[in-house]
């Protein structure tokens, strides 16, 4: 035990003495900093670094409230899905939409081309599917007599593959319209489908959040009616295999990249078995709330709103290894993952909400957010085999452009950064790491290479927390790492980066501003006296045992527990709260103090009599925020304290600052009170029936110069102590008179010995003799 309290002292004592520095740095390097700010044609990595993205462009806005699917024709031109109602749009090139099915459906859920560029369009709920001839004519193609349309894939051989529910079924329907149940599930709803490289079907399904992989029956082939006429019950003519259940309920998306890996995008929780109310629901025309996919659609009118899932819906993305080892690749409690896709540059694409964000992740996890649609959720991503992305929001229903081409120049905005006090600016710093054709653009590397990226800063300042048209204007381009920052002083600094002629790789790692907060005055909250007696320690230096332990009475604060820890600079600050203990004569101060520059404070205790004028220093050089004194070398009589915080360790003397607050009135009184007049005389008293009793008549009088007289006891021949009350009945006065009866004595020589209480707990005390007759 006594180990620990000293290596407790010692810790103590070296976080005391470390001196936060006055000027400070802002300083962003990661993504959760970074990620904060405002991007264009700029990627935020979640390794912290900022770099050139693909050029991110709209290409048309398609009048709709969302849309569902995304699908590239054959002949390449590009199509989307969506509602309210169901509708498909071909987008013919920058500008308008062509519409080329409209139906009374609420969605138009998925759509799909045939090897000949014929378009199908799979409707929800009352699920159906379309055929869209070139001429624009639809026809009714296939009715599964389910509810929900939620995918179609075509094999090579051109057959339909058409995921359902709520019953959770694959059908299989030919060229010429014929249908044959694939494969039923115990899932309700097959979501998503997809094939692996080797052209095998690939199902994600819900309540449970797996990957199936779909095979033909021994002797039977996918699609075809079955062997014999007993094998053709409610399971199909092919069996699952689960590659992957997920920790997730709902797989809302299926990828397959060229190497092989699966990539499957997860969200929800499970939190009720199978067969209750599905997730994956949409709103019918007459009214219901439902949800689909990715949130909620409230139906009612004729124009329903598609509402995201709040934040509480957690998301993850998975990847299946061709040897079938799956691993969760990235995974969040924010932003929900609603579409997959593979970049040109062989990184995985994902579309999220409740953002609008589009990330791309490597193979090792490593993430960057590229570009911000504006839109809600990005639900739809298709690529083009010159490996251009496209990609279709909703929240409103747009279509973006995206890639292959670098931005020639982005610009990245940090967050307002508040110095919570008014503060000059110094040096802005950054390191941009060294490329393969230059040397870089760390502190003191020159910007020569014609292919190295060039980068200019700028900084502004303003006073209030939303940087606008009252701000300073941008001061800059500041080119070389270390330039001094020419923004006026004030409360709060935004800097902007804009990145040249970079390409991925290149970019920023971190950035930093220096900066010198105007230096306050601390402010002492409070002053607490305690009681007479009462000595506080560091806790660490009194051991358990050794002396009554009593409850100190603290100054005013925030901190409920009394353990304060002070975030800072350079290294946090821990400070104990003092132990109190019994020990006569002591008196203890206490207080609070704050320093808004969160320097370092020293301490320094005066005191003064009541009738005097000049303070006199008790004790300077103070850090803890406490003090106790042996009181006995001060006379008896009224006292006031004066307590000093000064800012000077943190602060050259030029500009350190202190401030002052007094305690109110306390009382020291080391004298004992004075007996005065004690006597004792025999009595006796004869009451009817009852035999004579012997007393004594006991009276005194007890004196204190300073204060009160707290209380007062008698002991009759070195017996117990007996208390006796005041004539006034009311102990409150600097003198009290008491007369009391001791009774029941015997015949012969007695000792009364009496004693009183001031308020300080000083004793007086007192004797006499007196001597009982027969």
């Amino acid at each position: 035990m006594l180990r620990a309290l000293l290596l407790a002292g010692l810790f103590f004592v070296l976080c005391s003495s470390i001196s936060a520095e006055h000027t400070r740095r802002w300083r962003q390097s990661s993504y959760d900093e970074f990620v904060k700010g405002t991007a264009h044609g700029v990627a935020v990595r979640s390794d912290g670094r900022l770099e050139l993205a693909p050029k991110f462009a709209l290409l048309a806005d398609a009048d709709a409230s969302y849309l569902w699917s995304l699908r590239v024709a054959p002949d390449g031109r590009l199509y989307a899905a969506g509602g309210s109602p169901a509708r498909v749009v071909r987008f013919d090139g920058p500008g308008r939409p062509v519409s080329v099915f409209d139906s009374a459906d609420l969605a138009a859920q998925t759509i799909a081309f045939d090897s000949r560029g014929t378009l199908y369009v799979g409707t929800s709920p009352d699920g159906k599917v379309y055929k869209v001839s070139a001429s624009g004519e639809k026809s009714l193609f296939f009715d599964p007599k389910s509810k929900y349309i939620w995918d179609l894939a075509f094999a090579p051989d051109g057959t339909l593959y058409v995921a359902t529910g709520d019953k959770g079924q694959i059908f299989a329907v030919t060229p010429d319209g014929k249908s044959t149940l694939l494969y039923a599930s115990d899932e309700a709803h097959i979501r998503v489908l997809a094939f692996d490289a080797q052209g095998a079907l690939l199902a994600g399904t819900e309540p449970s959040g797996r990957v199936l992989r779909i095979t033909a029956r021994e002797g039977q082939a996918p699609g075809k009616a079955p062997a014999k006429k007993e094998d053709s019950g409610a399971k199909g003519s092919a069996e699952g295999f689960v590659l992957y259940e997920s920790a997730k309920r709902e797989i809302t998306s299926l990828t397959v990249a060229a190497d092989g890996t699966i990539y499957a995008a997860a969200i929800g929780e499970k939190q009720h078995a199978s067969g209750q109310a599905p997730t994956t629901v949409i709103a019918t025309p007459q009214g219901t709330t439902t949800f689909t996919s990715g949130g909620i659609i409230s139906g009612g009118g004729a124009q329903p709103v598609f509402t995201p899932f709040p934040a509480m819906i957690s998301s993850s993305i998975y990847s299946i290894s061709p040897d079938g080892a799956p691993q969760e690749l990235w995974s969040s409690r924010e932003d929900v993952v609603y579409s997959l896709g593979i970049a040109a540059d062989g990184r995985l694409l994902a579309g999220t909400g409740n953002n609008g964000s589009l990330l791309a992740i490597d193979k090792h996890g490593a993430y960057a957010q590229l570009a911000k649609a504006g839109s809600a959720q990005i639900t739809g991503i298709a690529r083009t085999n010159d490996g251009k992305i496209f990609l279709c929001t909703a929240n409103p229903g747009k279509v973006f452009s995206f890639g292959p081409q670098y931005e020639p120049e982005g610009t990245y905005e940090s967050r307002s950064f508040d110095a919570q006090i008014f503060s000059e600016w110094g040096r802005v710093e950054w390191w941009s790491p060294p490329s393969e054709a230059g040397t870089g653009n760390g502190p003191g590397k020159k910007q020569s290479a014609s292919n190295e990226p060039r980068l200019e800063f700028f900084v502004r300042s303003g006073n209030t927390e939303e940087p606008g048209p009252e701000w300073s204007r941008w001061f800059g381009p500041y080119t070389r790492s270390g330039a001094n920052v020419e923004a006026p002083p004030a409360r709060y600094v935004q800097w902007k980066a804009v990145i040249h002629d970079g390409r991925r790789g290149d970019g920023v790692f971190w950035v930093s501003v220096a900066y010198l907060p105007r230096n306050v005055a601390p402010a002492i909250d409070g002053i607490v006296l305690e009681d007479p007696g009462v000595r506080a320690q560091a806790a660490f230096s009194v051991a358990p045992g050794q002396q009554q332990n009593v409850n100190l009475k603290m100054p005013p604060s925030d901190n409920a527990n009394g353990v304060i820890i002070t975030q800072s600079t350079p290294s946090p600050r821990f400070e104990q709260p003092p132990q109190g203990v019994l020990q006569k004569g002591y008196e203890t101060v206490l207080w609070n103090a704050h320093d808004v520059n969160e320097d370092d404070l020293h301490y320094a205790v005066y005191f003064r009599g009541e009738n005097e004028h000049q303070w006199k220093l008790l004790k300077d050089k103070l850090d803890q925020k406490f003090y106790c004194w042996d009181t006995t070398a001060m006379p008896d009589g009224g006292y006031y304290l004066k307590i000093v915080a000064s800012d000077l360790p943190s602060n050259p003397p030029a500009v350190a600052l202190s401030t002052e607050r007094e305690s109110e009135r306390f009382e020291v009184d080391n004298t004992p009170p004075l007996i005065a007049g004690l006597e004792a005389s025999p009595s006796s008293f004869r009451a009817a029936s009852v035999p004579a009793i012997n007393s004594v008549l006991v009276k005194f009088t007890a004196r204190d110069a300073a204060t009160s007289i707290e209380r007062a006891q008698y002991s009759v021949d070195g017996g117990d102590w007996i208390l006796c009350a005041p004539t006034g009945h009311i102990s409150d006065a600097p003198e009290e008179s008491y007369e009391f009866s001791v009774q029941g004595l015997t015949a012969g020589e007695h000792t009364i010995a009496v004693r009183a209480y001031d308020r300080f707990e000083n004793i007086g005390s007192g004797k006499t003799e007196v001597t009982v007759k027969p």
